[in-house]
Formats: C-alpha cells, structure tokens, sequence
C-alpha cells in the first residue's frame, strides 16, 4: 500500500518566472526544508532521465533518496520516481492562472518501509510531510516573489 499527498499555491508571479526555479533541480534545497543536499549524478541536469541523489532529513529521520525524472514538460510539470528507502513517485504541475500569477500543485504517492512504520508509518507520515511540504511551497513563493 502506499499514501498519496497533494498540496498547491499560487505564487503572484508569472509562470516562465516560477519555472525558471523550479527546472534547476540543484536549487530545490533554496526552498525544500527537508532536501538538505542534491547530487546530480547523471550526465544531464535536467529533463527527462536526470538521475540524483538526494539527502532528504525529517525530523530525526535521515535517508538517501534516489529520484529519476520520468516527466519532464516545459512550463507543464516535472515527474520523478523515487528509489531507495521510501519508494513512489511524484510530480509537479504548474499552470498560468493568468499573465502574473501561477498555480503550483505538488502530488507524491509514497510507500514506507516495515522499519519506517509501514502502513501506519505512511499514514501518520502523510501529515507530517504535507505539513513540510505546504512550508517548502511557502517558502519557493518567498524566495521568487
């Protein structure tokens, strides 16, 4: 089984301003709390096939996340699969809501381990990190607007 975690904002820029971040994947940590490093470690940065290794740190939990970027739509939306400990998958969606403000929406379906809790982990998990995951996208709008 795995949980699946949705969470948007809208960000008073337009949308070629937001994706000009959100594209550069060695950025994420400027605005993803729990993202404490991202190692590039395929040949592109970018796009579709960017491989990287992420330390991802909650609270006391600390893992090495593997992402592969398995969607990859100019100005549409960023797709990953994660690897490693947590598994799942995960996208980012961004559309014009007009000429200067965008819509960014956040979807991951995750799947714990038996020693992260399993079920009851992603479940007790799920709120915890949309809670982080609502302050990430808080924290992106701050840094662009």
């Amino acid at each position: 089984m795995s949980k699946r975690i949705e969470t948007s904002i809208v960000i008073d820029k337009p949308l070629d301003i937001v994706w000009q971040e959100v594209k550069v994947m060695e950025n994420h940590v400027n605005w993803m709390e729990d993202a404490v490093k991202i190692d590039i470690l395929s040949e592109n940065n970018s796009g579709i096939n960017t491989k990287m290794n992420v330390l991802t740190k909650v609270g006391p939990i600390k893992l090495t996340d593997i992402i592969t970027v398995t969607e990859w739509k100019e100005k549409e939306s960023i797709g990953v699969i994660h690897e490693g400990i947590v598994t799942g998958e995960g996208i980012f969606y961004l559309k014009a809501i007009n000429e200067s403000q965008t819509e960014f929406k956040w979807e991951e379906t995750l799947k714990f381990p038996i020693y992260l809790g399993g079920v009851l982990g992603e479940f007790f998990g799920s709120f915890v990190l949309k809670y982080i995951w609502k302050k990430n996208l808080k924290n992106l709008k701050e840094i662009i607007e």
